[in-house]
């Protein structure tokens, strides 16, 4: 018992400090301990990622499988953390100057990414539901968290209601896998199917399961909350929805295909090929008549899950490491992007207009050269380091045959690329208007001129992150 909570430590650690946080922050004064609650959950956080990356080793089972430590569930959850800290400290100072900073919104950040280390741990389905349901009630209050807005509690409704559904379709699936397979443990599953073949009624269940998970990643069809959501919700929180989460919901994907249904892989390839195919065309495409820059942003995210889901398909080590590797350098760029967004403002107000981004690079030039970076990167332009996560997951569909989904998410890229740089556009070339507010949180510009300096140096060597994701997606994948 001792072995497994030690395996367990850090989302223990994690879980024990949010209760503390809550019993403090009520105690001695709520919402006036706001700002160093945040800044003192994302330094937790950040430790806690450290600690994991450099003390974990191995394959370490808990709870007679239903808990697993290896390197893939650690390179998630250090990129959630990481991911989770800096968009805290991020949103900080705008949460506070517009009275929205409640001490509930660290603890419940805190609460939501013990929720995503259990998911991407998960060696069972009732874990997994588990981790799942805590990361989602969390993740439902803060979305809602701006009680005096209306599209804010719109957005929280929303995401609330289709995530009952998927989670009801997630548990349909589940109870057939266990009605079929006789266990909820992943290793005993993937035993069931061991010689590939699998009866009909699990082929069902892990379709309801894929619907389920779909959702999660917001893969098409199952995009329709994220639009609202992102730009319904507060800015910073915006930013939290599109980092931390995304990665604990595509290693969950990943975890639940790999250690449960990976002696079916045939069975279930082209779905995951097809949801992929569905959410690159979408999210070209809608994000092109967009006014509004954080519903872009939504529609971005929808298409960036397309690509990373390319390397799932693969159903390959090679896979598996490209999708992690997308999934870490796709998490630096919208943390860049959201840096930028968040200083966008106009009297004091936050502007999320992407007209107002007309001739922006006369009053920030410097702000404007990131952005324009940060936008190549995302729409996969070389050299640029989002070129090179794009590829990676081209080479993994490639050797897995799947040469047709490669070169159609070639032309998905290619429509995606109109709208970024249609930003940019704005931004050098377009017409003289009102211009914004200069902002001047260093915190923001920090970030935004980091991001985008790992966009252009980070194509030297991948910064070795290349190398980890393989070694990570070899301790699933063998």
């Amino acid at each position: 018992m001792s072995a497994d909570l030690n395996t367990i430590l850090p989302e223990i650690l994690l879980a024990i400090y949010a209760m503390l946080a809550l019993l403090g922050a009520v105690y001695t004064g709520k919402d006036k301990m706001a700002p160093a609650l945040t800044w003192l959950t994302a330094g937790v956080m950040a430790l806690l990622a450290l600690w994991i990356a450099f003390t974990g080793q191995g394959t370490t089972p808990a709870f007679g499988g239903m808990f697993v430590d290896d390197a893939f569930s650690r390179f998630a959850k250090v990129t959630l953390l990481i991911s989770g800290a800096v968009v805290l400290v991020m949103g900080q100072e705008y949460m506070e100057r517009r009275g929205i900073l409640r001490f509930e919104y660290p603890v419940l950040v805190a609460l939501s990414a013990v929720g995503m280390m259990v998911m991407v741990s998960a060696g069972d389905l009732m874990a997994l539901y588990m981790g799942l349901e805590l990361q989602s009630l969390a993740l439902y209050v803060v979305a809602s968290l701006r009680r005096d807005s209306v599209r804010s509690t719109e957005a929280g409704l929303k995401y609330f209601v289709l995530g009952a559904l998927s989670s009801g379709m997630l548990l349909y699936g589940a109870s057939l896998v266990y009605g079929f397979s006789g266990t909820t443990l992943f290793s005993g599953i993937i035993a069931a199917t061991g010689d590939g073949q699998a009866p009909l009624g699990l082929l069902f269940g892990v379709v309801f399961m894929l619907a389920g998970l779909a959702f999660k990643v917001s893969a098409v069809p199952f995009h329709m909350w994220t639009p609202d959501v992102y730009e319904g919700a507060p800015t910073p929180i915006t930013a939290f929805f599109a980092t931390a989460p995304k990665v604990a919901a595509m290693g969950m994907f990943a975890r639940v295909m790999y250690d449960a249904f990976g002696g079916i892989i045939g069975d279930w390839q082209q779905i995951v090929a097809l949801l992929s195919v569905l959410s690159m065309f979408l999210g070209a495409i809608a994000a092109i008549g967009q006014t509004n820059i954080k519903r872009l942003m939504a529609y971005s995210s929808i298409a960036h899950m397309g690509y990373a889901l390319i390397g799932l398909a693969a159903g390959t080590q090679l896979g598996v490491g490209a999708m992690l590797t997308y999934l870490a350098i796709y998490v630096t760029m919208n943390v860049g992007t959201f840096a930028f967004i968040l200083s966008m403002q106009r009297d004091g107000e936050p502007v999320t207009d992407i007209a107002s981004l007309n001739l922006y690079a006369k009053s920030e030039p410097a702000k404007a050269l990131a952005m324009l970076v940060l936008l190549f990167s995302l729409a996969g332009v070389p050299p640029m380091l989002g070129f090179f996560a794009k590829l990676g997951v081209w080479q993994a569909g490639v050797d897995a045959g799947l040469i047709w989904l490669v070169v159609l998410s070639a032309v998905a890229s290619a429509i995606g690329a109109y709208y970024y740089l249609r930003i940019v556009f704005f931004m050098y070339f377009g017409t003289e208007g009102t211009q914004m507010d200069s902002d001047r949180s260093p915190v923001l510009w920090v970030l935004l001129m980091g991001s985008a300096a790992v966009m252009i140096l980070g194509v030297i060597n991948l910064f070795g992150i290349d190398g980890v994701a393989q070694a990570a997606a070899a301790s699933l994948v063998n």
